[in-house]
């Protein structure tokens, strides 16, 4: 089998995997208040469905570059992808809807070996001058899927039985393990390497507390709430202890070195700053449909399906960019395009037709597409190549935090802004709630235009001090 060919096949490999989780995550979005039913429940007890698996995959993620390291990236992986096939199990023969939400919580923990080793192992089968395309169609699914999710978990939950949900996962994931047991090589382990159990504690105790309290923060009251403020500070008290105490350390769990380097800390606030930009649309969007419009939920799938499709080949494209100019001449383009289209969506008006918005959402997607996923790439192609499961990993858990402050904070803005419109009517300041939104999102993202800038070409070497 031709050397270019092997390469090929760890990304899909790996595609199976990271595909798997992200969908059967959006799959469950659509089907919450099924849950409410059938378990005769309340919308914030089934909302742990979803905060459960982002908490738990948020708090997996540090440890990653270690297990990766200590044990094999290959192994982790596989680990990773047998621990979800055994989150979907139980979560299809669960009796009770505590016993989903602990399926969901080794999903997570799944998904959090999965997710940064997934890019360590591209990494490791392509050079610098490769990695963009490579990494732009491993990206696909990213976007991808959770498009698809919610119409492939509202064709499930109408025409199947619940735990359908969890055994849909199932074929992909072993597909997954055929392909990763066949066409990934083994990679160096490291047996003597010594095992950071205080920085453990502290980094995934930090980040769980602030997920958990993002995650449930779904009005003002929550999230100003002495639990939730409580979560917060003392989660960035252990998460700013836990920065003094590496940088001491021989064998840190985290090695936050990497931050001195100007391209890798640029990648990372311009991928925190896409997140927000993705997750603000995947909140906002469906609310000016059904909400101002009174469109249908089949109009609000076909509004973010063509989006994906545009995001997955502007992610090609800009990775097949990245490689051959750099990132200079990918990343800001794709961040006007996102930012600008973003704020275009903040003039819509009460006669705004649904191709107009389909329009903007694609062409935003198309920004989306050319600036997160080759600004990863740029950041990590920086970072020694021993650190890259380090790095993906600290990548992930900002995203993750970014993400879900992303959503608590339009959907507060949303709720808080239309309650003082009083003077306008139900749909109209939903409408004016929406668009300030978007606007506030817009520029937010424009902003990260000049730290874009900071990155520099894959072959350009930038040393740690």
């Amino acid at each position: 089998m031709g050397k270019i060919k092997a390469k090929w096949l760890v990304v899909m490999s790996v595609l199976f995997g990271t595909f798997t989780v992200i969908l059967n995550n959006s799959m469950l979005n659509p089907t919450l208040p099924t849950f409410m039913e059938l378990f005769n429940t309340d919308a914030v007890a089934v909302s742990w469905l979803l905060t459960i698996f982002m908490v738990s995959m948020g708090m997996t993620m540090p440890l990653t570059g270690y297990l990766g390291d200590r044990f094999g990236k290959k192994r982790i992986y596989i680990t990773g992808l047998f621990i979800f096939i055994t989150g979907s199990l139980m979560g299809a023969l669960s009796p009770t809807l505590g016993m989903i939400i602990v399926s969901r919580a080794v999903q997570g923990i799944a998904g959090g070996l999965m997710m940064p080793i997934a890019m360590a192992l591209i990494f490791n089968a392509f050079p610098k001058d490769q990695r963009g395309l490579a990494v732009g169609i491993y990206g696909v699914a990213a976007m991808v899927a959770p498009a698809l999710g919610p119409t492939v978990g509202g064709v499930v939950i109408e025409y199947f039985t619940w735990p359908f949900l969890f055994l849909f996962n199932l074929p992909f994931a072993v597909t997954g393990i055929l392909f990763c047991l066949r066409y990934l090589k083994p990679t160096e382990t490291k047996p003597d390497l010594k095992f950071d159990l205080p920085g453990f504690l502290m980094i995934t105790t930090g980040v769980g507390l602030i997920l958990y309290a993002l995650g449930r923060g779904s009005t003002l009251e929550l999230l100003l709430s002495p639990i939730s403020l409580g979560c917060v500070a003392l989660g960035v008290v252990l998460i700013s202890i836990f920065v003094k105490y590496e940088v001491q350390q021989e064998s840190p769990l985290l090695d936050l070195s990497m931050f001195k380097i100007p391209t890798y800390s640029a990648s990372i606030a311009v991928t925190a700053t896409a997140s927000i930009g993705l997750f603000s649309g995947i909140f906002l969007l469906p609310l000016l449909i059904q909400e101002v419009y009174g469109m249908s939920e089949i109009q609000t799938g076909l509004l973010f399906l063509p989006a994906a499709l545009i995001s997955g080949v502007f992610m090609t494209l800009g990775g097949k960019l990245l490689d051959l100019k750099g990132p200079r001449y990918v990343v800001p383009v794709g961040l006007l395009l996102l930012g600008g289209f973003t704020l275009a969506l903040g003039f819509n008006t009460m006669s705004t037709s649904f191709w107009t918005l389909l329009v903007l959402h694609a062409l935003r997607s198309a920004g989306l597409g050319m600036c997160n996923m080759p600004a990863t790439t740029a950041g990590m192609n920086t970072i020694p190549e021993n650190q890259v499961a380090q790095g993906s990993a600290m990548n992930n858990v900002i995203r993750q935090i970014f993400s879900s402050f992303g959503i608590v904070f339009f959907s507060i803005y949303y709720e808080v802004r239309r309650a003082q419109l009083t003077s306008l009517e139900g749909q109209a300041a939903s409408l004016q709630s929406l668009n300030e939104a978007f606007m506030i999102a817009g520029v937010f993202i424009l902003v990260m235009i000049p730290v874009s800038f900071i990155m520099k070409s894959p072959h350009k070497s930038e040393a740690v001090n």
